[in-house]
């Protein structure tokens, strides 16, 4: 018998990249209905183009706040719902959800999970995931990891479900008749300082002088004015912009999805990101760069043992790792699919869903949970929060429609001046 398919998912996600783990999660689902996005208004929303990448109609989309999230979505119900948000807006979710889902409807069955590599903040994520019906881990390791620590804090380990991240689909044909490429797959903040990511932009320079006949591309994660999750102080374009002399012919920018770039990769070049998990499931030789130090905070400790631990000196002398096949399964390469998943989700949909019992409440944490739930403009016990008397006056008011108002005109420059130039000078 197989399990039971839900008949409308919702996302709700804000960012970029959690767009695309939500979308790629509800799909996972296999619906019979069209997922419903909806968009936590909190900053500057995804663009047209960010939306469409995540597979996202831009104007389907529907916008609330946390506070309007209950009763927008019991007007027409979902059986699921997928919250592709950091921890502490997996948290207000609930609280919301608590607060303001109405008596005797049938709540929707709570998803929430991780959008990448876990190196950090393990513990403070997976308590604000705790209330939610199925906790998504990546790998059998982090499965290991996540139910260790919720036993340590007295929360049920069973929402806990192992799956493959959706960014690993089945590796496409490699294309053949092409100059070796390698790829320097950027983050937006690691590493964060501007000497770090200008070292990184030298270091892509003199590979690509060192090795004329190789194509070396740098790919970015957004376009100049986008939102992406994680702010980017210093954009790679930019610094390019400082390298002395002329750059390479064989160094291109580009923007593609990172699974069509790794049909054109033959190393998977990166600091920490989870496009070394994307390479290494497309089969592509991948290198975690040391240069900077084997650090927790970096990311790149996670892949101790992988054998892909590597500098650009090793790199510019030829090395391409090949991926500790234990290591990688261990880790969710090659990884279960979403069968436990679905499983999961049809046995709650079949049965009385529990109720929900967050780990975070005003009993146990009154100094903290008050100011998180402020931040999503809730009230303390998750019902929208009211005026208070010293709300910031017309001055105040007046000084942040003038920064907004300068962020659009920033975003526009960067939309329709500075995108068009990179697209031409990166050949995208």
């Amino acid at each position: 018998m197989s399990p039971t398919r839900p008949r409308r998912v919702a996302v709700l996600a804000d960012t970029d990249s959690r767009w695309k783990w939500g979308m790629l999660t509800a799909g996972q689902l296999e619906p019979t209905e069209a997922v419903l996005p909806c968009l936590l208004q909190r900053s500057d929303p995804p663009s047209a183009r960010q939306f469409h990448a995540a597979g996202v109609d831009p104007d389907a989309v529907l916008p609330l706040s946390m506070a309007e999230l209950p009763h927008r979505l019991a007007a027409h119900p979902p059986d699921v719902l997928v919250i592709a948000l950091g921890g502490g807006g997996v948290i207000a979710t609930v609280h919301a959800l608590l607060a303001g889902w109405p008596a005797g409807l049938r709540r929707p069955v709570l998803v929430s999970g991780y959008f990448g590599v876990v190196y950090e903040k393990l513990v403070e994520g997976l308590a604000g995931r705790a209330g939610t019906d199925v906790v998504l881990a990546n790998s059998p390791a982090d499965v290991e990891r996540f139910r260790t620590v919720y036993t340590g804090l007295g929360i049920d380990p069973a929402p806990v479900v192992e799956t493959s991240l959706p960014f690993l689909p089945e590796p496409a044909a490699r294309r053949a008749s092409r100059p070796f490429t390698l790829t320097f797959a950027t983050q937006p903040s690691v590493p964060a300082s501007q000497a770090d990511r200008s070292y990184l932009v030298d270091r892509l320079v003199r590979h690509a002088r060192l090795h004329p006949e190789r194509r070396v591309l740098l790919k970015l994660r957004s376009m100049p004015g986008e939102r992406v999750t994680h702010a980017e102080p210093y954009p790679y374009p930019a610094l390019l912009r400082r390298v002395a002399g002329d750059l390479p012919p064989n160094l291109h920018l580009d923007i593609s999805a990172m699974d069509e770039v790794l049909v054109t990769t033959d190393l998977l070049v990166t600091v920490s990101s989870t496009a070394a998990l994307e390479a290494m499931h497309a089969g592509v030789p991948t290198v975690l760069l040391t240069d900077f130090g084997v650090r927790e905070s970096l990311g790149n400790a996670h892949f101790v043992g992988s054998g892909c631990l590597a500098s650009f000196d090793e790199i510019d002398d030829g090395r391409a790792p090949v991926t500790d096949a234990a290591w990688a399964r261990r880790h969710g390469v090659g990884g279960a699919g979403p069968e436990a998943f679905r499983a999961r989700v049809a046995d709650l949909l079949d049965n009385d869903l529990p109720p929900l019992l967050p780990y975070y409440t005003l009993r146990r944490s009154p100094a903290y949970l008050p100011w998180l739930l402020a931040d999503y403009g809730l009230a303390p016990d998750g019902t929208a929060a009211h005026p208070v008397p010293d709300q910031p006056g017309e001055p105040v008011r007046l000084l942040r429609r003038a920064v907004r108002s300068t962020a659009r005109s920033v975003y526009r420059t960067g939309a329709e001046v500075v995108a068009p130039a990179l697209r031409k000078w990166g050949a995208l």
